[in-house]
């Protein structure tokens, strides 16, 4: 019996969970859309608002049949020309591409063996023993191979949609909130359940192309639709009744408005959301289930009518207050965002904490050092300001790290609310007391309250920057060029994290009575060095007596193992001296050894992120 074929103008479009679309079913792309673009910023975005739908919902020590009563996300739709039960997607591609990227992600963080194959089942299947991914792009499967398996991926000089997928999995990491991150975490398989049950897309099939790009236009015709920003726009232009002053209104919006659009999609937005939220958020959502949003929130997702519902709190009470809130607050807070991103994108002398922050996709700081700008700071003024307010989040940043805590944006959502609220217009001097109070190692422990710090599963991207600006900070303090960009680098031709004890638990045995007890030991981060790629596959598994010697070849901080560091080297010397560091050579490198060299390292980290740099700052 053959089945009839469908007439070439119907429609389908039906809701299905993530689980429902991708089971046992595989999507084409045809080659003139096979590029992958997602940037940081848009992942980062997804994860944000994933993580916190599921937070809002879920509770420790719920049953996991408690899931299916949890709060439902919708993901958007896609749309998909059926070509004789092909199904080759029109829209929505990028959304899918993420999507398989979580699941390869979640998929080696958990251990249930058994949610580990159900979720596996949605990103391939197998036949005669070869697999093929739901996702079906024959120049992306030696990529997502090697992702699903742990390796890495070999070429060295990638095409720009798989240099994208292979950037973007990587910052998942970074990305998830430590209670999700964590394979032990009782909210991980909640979470797992979570996305493929609850989370929604509409997926709209047309049996021919033309009735898919037809669909496609028709959703995304820019020209008729209107973005919050534009919204916003329009509302207070309406309210401003001289027209010379909503014409020269109109176009100080039009400039502030495209060169932020410059910096990104969406950035225009994110700077007014900043802006609203760092001078006016006054309250937040409680956090605990059911809980209303408040001013931090409906500024996040509805900021024009925010701004409509708190007229009399914004001062819009006549025409002029509405051209004074264009001409004078947004114009200045909009140039400030701009110039943060763009010292967050790349190193601007005098605003380095803001790349460092930014390095760990800390996006929380850009309304939190906005909240220290009044509109009638001078540049030198607000300079000092956002100095010490980005010193303040670089030191709180590395202290959650070295401690094991989390610097995700749900798990600092609150914190930087409270903060914003705290430095909101007050003077440098201000700041720089305040910010240091919030920095007593009683409630912000410090450094000395982790005595072995080291590397694990999820924050090796962490420590390697950690181990960039400490082996930067030595180098430039003993008068050399700063070659901190240079270390961030990773990947074949980049920097990797070098482990003094090549992994040999036999060669230590004298020391440690079981593996796993050298496996600790090995990865503290006084055993932790940043060097080439290249040095690794070389020298890394020799003994420490042996490879010592290519150590002196290297950056400052890798050479100090050698006694050539201390030689005919005064700038190294002198910075000894001021500082006080123990630095000394090590001729051999046994268990007492590395625990001189993580007390080296700890206090080393002491004085790079020390808490009286604020003060520092504010008089600079």
């Amino acid at each position: 019996m053959t089945t009839a074929p469908r007439p070439s103008r119907e429609i389908d479009a039906k809701a299905r969970t993530v689980r429902e679309l991708l089971t046992g079913r595989k999507y084409s792309i045809d080659y003139y859309q096979r590029e992958y673009k997602w940037q940081q910023k848009q992942l980062a975005e997804l994860i944000d608002d994933l993580t916190a739908k599921f937070h809002e919902s879920h509770e420790p020590g719920n049953e996991r049949c408690a899931v299916a009563d949890y709060g439902h996300y919708f993901l958007g739709s896609i749309i998909v020309s059926d070509k004789d039960g092909q199904k080759f997607i029109i829209d929505g591609q990028q959304r899918l591409t993420t999507l398989t990227l979580i699941l390869i992600f979640l998929h080696h963080r958990l251990r249930d063996t058994e949610q580990k194959g159900q979720l596996a089942e949605l990103i391939f299947s197998q036949k005669y023993g070869k697999r093929s991914f739901n996702l079906d792009i024959p120049e992306r499967a030696a990529c997502m191979e090697a992702l699903y398996k742990g390796e890495e991926f070999a070429d060295p000089d990638p095409p720009e949609s798989i240099a994208n997928i292979l950037a973007r999995y990587a910052e998942l990491e970074d990305l998830f909130p430590a209670d999700l991150n964590d394979c032990d975490d009782p909210a991980l398989p909640y979470f797992v359940d979570w996305l493929v049950e609850n989370v929604h897309l509409v997926e709209i099939t047309a049996y021919s192309d033309d009735d898919a790009y037809t669909i496609f236009e028709t959703m995304n015709d820019r020209g008729l639709s209107l973005t919050p920003a534009d919204m916003l726009k329009g509302y207070l232009l309406a309210n401003i009744t001289d027209i010379e002053k909503r014409t020269r209104a109109s176009r100080v919006w039009k400039e502030r408005v495209q060169a932020l659009a410059e910096l990104g999609k969406d950035e225009d937005a994110d700077g007014i959301k900043s802006w609203l939220r760092s001078q006016y958020g006054e309250s937040i959502r409680e956090r605990k289930r059911g809980a209303a949003p408040q001013d931090f929130d409906l500024i996040g997702t509805e900021f024009h009518r925010w701004v409509r519902d708190h007229e009399a709190v914004l001062g819009l009470t006549a025409s002029a207050e509405f051209a004074r809130f264009i001409e004078r607050d947004f114009a200045f807070y909009a140039r400030w965002y701009e110039r943060l991103r763009r010292a967050g994108e790349t190193l601007t002398p005098g605003l380095e904490c803001v790349h460092f922050n930014a390095q760990h996709n800390f996006t929380l700081q850009y309304p939190v050092l906005l909240a220290s700008l009044r509109v009638d700071d001078d540049e030198a003024a607000a300079l000092r300001k956002l100095r010490v307010v980005a010193a303040y989040l670089d030191i709180l940043i590395h202290r959650r790290i070295w401690n094991w805590r989390a610097i995700d944006y749900s798990s600092m959502q609150y914190a930087m609310f409270l903060v914003m609220r705290e430095v909101r217009g007050r003077s440098a001097e201000e700041l720089a007391v305040k910010l240091k109070n919030r920095l007593d190692p009683e409630t912000a422990p410090d450094f000395a309250a982790n005595g072995a710090f080291r590397l694990h599963g999820m924050n090796g991207r962490q420590i390697h920057r950690l181990l960039a600006r400490m082996t930067d900070y030595v180098e430039t303090r003993s008068g050399q060029a700063s070659r901190y960009a240079e270390y961030t680098q990773r990947g074949r031709k980049g920097y990797e994290i070098e482990h003094v004890w090549a992994d040999h638990p036999k060669r230590h045995a004298d020391e440690f009575g079981h593996p796993s007890e050298f496996q600790e030991y090995r990865n503290r981060i006084g055993g932790l060095l940043l060097l080439p790629k290249s040095f690794n596959a070389s020298y890394g598994d020799l003994p420490y007596v042996e490879k010592r010697r290519h150590y002196a070849g290297q950056n400052l901080l890798a050479k100090s193992l050698h006694e050539s560091a201390y030689d005919h080297n005064p700038g190294f010397r002198r910075f000894l001296a001021e500082s006080g560091l123990p630095f000394h050579a090590h001729a051999e490198f046994r268990k007492a050894d590395l625990d001189a060299r993580q007390a080296l390292y700890q206090q080393l980290a002491e004085l790079i992120w020390s808490p009286e740099r604020l003060a520092r700052e504010a008089a600079s």
